[in-house]
C-alpha cells in the first residue's frame, strides 16, 4: 500500500493535470461536450502507454548510451526542479513551449492533439519518464512491479476524470485557484528533484576509493 500511494502521489505530483486544465479548455473551447469527453480519454489512454513505455524500455535505453543510475538521478532532478519553478513561479505553460508562435500555430492546426501536446509534454514530460526508468531499476519484485503499475493506471485515470470536469474546475477554483495549487504542487516537485540529486551524491560519495 505504502509503494502504491508514494507511486501514485508522486506521478500525479509530477504530471500535475491541474496545470493542463487552462490549456485543455483553451485548445477545446469550441468543442462539444462529446468531444471534450472522447478527447479526455484518449488523452489519458497515451499517457498510460507513454508510461508503460518509459517504464519498461527505459532501462535499454540507459544501458545503450552507458549511463549510469545516479548520473540518470542527478540529471532527472535537475529537470524536476526545474519542471518545479516553473510551477511556483507561474510559467509551467511557458516551460512546456505551449507560448512560442511556431507550436501555437502548429496546434491550432491539427486535427489530432491527444498525443502532443496534451499526452507529451504536457502531462508525461522528461521529469515523469526519468522517475519511472529510476522505479524500473529501484523495483525488480513481481508484486512490487504489479503494484506501480496498478498506480500508473490509476493515476491516469484520475487525469481522464480532471480532463473530463475540466470546464468545471475553471469555473469552481478560476485561474487563481488552478495557479494556487500548481504553486503547492511545485514546491512538492522541487522537494522530490533535490531528493534525488542529493541521495544520488550520497551514494557516489560512498563508492568513492579514498
Amino acid at each position: 500500500m505504502n509503494l502504491f500511494l508514494i507511486t501514485y502521489g508522486a506521478l500525479f505530483t509530477l504530471m500535475n493535470p491541474l496545470g493542463t486544465v487552462p490549456v485543455f479548455v483553451d485548445l477545446l473551447k469550441k468543442s462539444s461536450k462529446k468531444q471534450r469527453r472522447v478527447i479526455s480519454f484518449w488523452t489519458s489512454f497515451n499517457v498510460f502507454l507513454i508510461l508503460l513505455l518509459a517504464f519498461f524500455t527505459g532501462k535499454y535505453i540507459i544501458s545503450f548510451f552507458g549511463i549510469s543510475l545516479d548520473a540518470l538521478k542527478i540529471a532527472g532532478g535537475l529537470i524536476i526542479i526545474s519542471s518545479g519553478f516553473a510551477l511556483l513561479t507561474g510559467t509551467f505553460v511557458e516551460h512546456k513551449g505551449m507560448k512560442k508562435k511556431g507550436v501555437k500555430a502548429d496546434i491550432r492546426s491539427r486535427r489530432e492533439i491527444t498525443i502532443t501536446p496534451l499526452a507529451i509534454p504536457m502531462l508525461a514530460g522528461p521529469g515523469t519518464i526519468y522517475f519511472l526508468i529510476v522505479y524500473n531499476q529501484d523495483y525488480k519484485n513481481h508484486l512490487d512491479i504489479l503494484i506501480i503499475l496498478v498506480a500508473m493506471l490509476m493515476v491516469t485515470f484520475t487525469i481522464y476524470l480532471v480532463l473530463r470536469s475540466s470546464y468545471s474546475i475553471v469555473k469552481t477554483l478560476g485561474a487563481s485557484g488552478i495557479n494556487a495549487i500548481s504553486r503547492i504542487i511545485g514546491l512538492i516537485v522541487i522537494a522530490i528533484g533535490v531528493e534525488d540529486i542529493i541521495s544520488s551524491i550520497v551514494n557516489i560519495i560512498n563508492n568513492l576509493n579514498f
